[in-house]
């Protein structure tokens, strides 16, 4: 017998076996794909307690276009309730951008001197700049301060409230903008703080009444702002419910839980941002 006759199935099987191989390779890229980039994304998006923020953009702009800060906290409330919460949370509204404002903010850096007035830049959402703006000085000098700029984003939110939404950074230091070499202040790259910083002064001034968070820009390891300076963040922003007519409360807020998925999400992250802190 032919030796032919004896493996006349060998290269068909070598076919078969390699189609089947490419089968199991092209499943897997595309469950992987299914799943890292439809499912999880999909999963992790929540907007139960404010469904009409659903399609927003969760990043500010610079006067130039450049993404700017991202959106990390959440208000709900009219303008009065904003103002007296922030004031009793211990926050002061930052002067406008003027010459003498100017001016005095670089006396302030440079002869280390208190301004817990100065102004912020402008940031750009939904094609306005900030309605609101506030800051905390951290010492002497306003080089180093807490800061929130404020979009009144919805006149009535899924509470029947104005929504606003705010984009929370602490100021470090001083220095050049790397995209334009503008002087300007460095932000912290952990944003989530200054989020966490600013609503619990808040709920510390006991002008909250309940806490919840809605999908921002998603978890971002390496995100860049308007002046180049690195940032990290877990994606959420953490909202308050204010108190109506700057009526104090007597209990602590309400937390209102998040979906299981987003808890296993933020575990998941909080482990990769402690691994790449060390």
């Amino acid at each position: 017998m032919d030796s032919a006759d004896l493996y006349p199935s060998l290269t068909t099987r070598r076919r078969a076996k390699l189609r089947r191989l490419s089968t199991i390779a092209l499943a897997i890229v595309l469950g992987y794909v299914t799943f890292a980039y439809v499912l999880l994304p999909l999963a992790w998006t929540h907007y139960g307690h404010q469904r009409k923020l659903q399609g927003f953009s969760m990043t500010t702009v610079t006067s130039d276009g450049i993404p700017g800060d991202p959106l990390n906290v959440g208000l709900v409330g009219s303008e009065a309730d904003v103002v007296c919460a922030m004031h009793a949370a211990g926050w002061s509204p930052a002067d406008p951008i003027t010459l003498a404002s100017s001016l005095k903010i670089i006396g302030s850096v440079v002869f280390d001197r208190p301004y817990v007035d100065a102004p912020v830049s402008n940031l750009f959402y939904l094609g306005r700049k900030e309605d609101l703006a506030f800051q905390k000085p951290r010492g002497n000098s306003a080089d180093r301060r807490d800061h929130v700029r404020l979009w009144k984003v919805l006149d009535s939110g899924d509470e029947g409230r104005p929504v606003w939404l705010g984009s929370a950074a602490y100021d470090r230091g001083v220095g050049l903008s790397r995209y334009t070499g503008e002087v300007t202040h460095k932000i912290g790259a952990d944003v989530d703080a200054e989020r966490d910083r600013l609503i619990g002064d808040l709920v510390e001034a006991r002008v909250v009444e309940a806490t919840y968070d809605v999908t921002g820009i998603g978890p971002t390891l390496s995100g860049r702002n308007g002046d180049g300076f690195p940032y990290y963040t877990d994606g959420e922003m953490h909202f308050a419910r204010l108190v109506a007519d700057c009526r104090k409360r007597s209990e602590p807020p309400v937390a209102l839980a998040d979906p299981p998925i987003v808890n296993l999400k933020d575990a998941i992250w909080h482990g990769v941002e402690g691994a790449l802190a060390k």
